[in-house]
């Protein structure tokens, strides 16, 4: 993205939509993706959620002259894709919604959804267009500190699918969590998705309709 490449080397604020600003030093762009340095960790923020960029008076102290090297290999041309492939294998921090990063592993990428290993949740998809940004850590960093021996990546056996909503389809009849289930709506049985529409049954047995597209993480207990 030209615009963007003028702006190398620069310090930047990065306005999101949601209220929420983040600054760095802009150290690579492409149509879909910015990468700033924050002076701790490198951060690949999708441009599909940049509201405003704009130069920073912020960090003014900070030394980026010689910045870390970054976590993840890149081609001579980035892209959104790529990063997140490249991404397979790191210990990394993921925003999906709310106020509540997730940690966890990228184990596979699909069409339209990203499969993501969590200590915490387990296995989880994630449509491509609904993370804000990610945060790799380190090579040598490991989830919670634990010995690499204690902490197995153990995706899904569940097989994967082209797209989310064929996904999604294959978790029918199971309890799942939407969106780190927020609220008591989004944690119940699936009970049937037509047309894009998921069909939820709650704890209560009250049903609700959601919108497939308005998902932004999914993952089910029992896988």
């Amino acid at each position: 993205m030209d615009l963007f490449q003028k702006q190398l080397g620069a310090v930047i604020d990065v306005e999101m939509l949601g209220d929420k600003y983040y600054t760095g030093v802009l150290v690579d762009a492409e149509h879909d993706i910015l990468v700033i340095y924050n002076g701790d960790r490198y951060m690949y923020i999708p441009t599909f959620h940049v509201l405003n960029v704009s130069s920073s008076c912020h960090l003014g102290s900070t030394d980026f002259s010689a910045l870390p090297e970054k976590p993840i290999n890149n081609d001579k041309q980035i892209s959104y894709r790529k990063i997140l492939l490249n991404a397979k294998g790191i210990f990394t921090e993921i925003y999906v919604s709310g106020h509540q990063p997730i940690h966890g592993y990228v184990t596979h990428v699909m069409t339209n959804y990203f499969e993501f290993y969590s200590p915490v949740y387990g296995t989880m998809f994630i449509p491509l267009n609904h993370l804000k940004w990610l945060t790799p850590y380190s090579d040598y960093h490991t989830p919670y500190l634990l010995d690499k021996k204690f902490f197995p990546v153990n995706p899904s056996d569940l097989p994967l699918s082209r797209t989310f909503e064929e996904q999604i389809k294959k978790l029918e009849g199971r309890i799942v969590v939407f969106d780190l289930g927020r609220s008591p709506t989004r944690i119940g049985l699936l009970k049937a998705i037509d047309n894009s529409i998921i069909h939820m049954i709650t704890a209560e047995g009250k049903s609700y309709y959601t919108n497939i597209q308005h998902i932004k993480s999914i993952h089910a207990p029992s896988t």
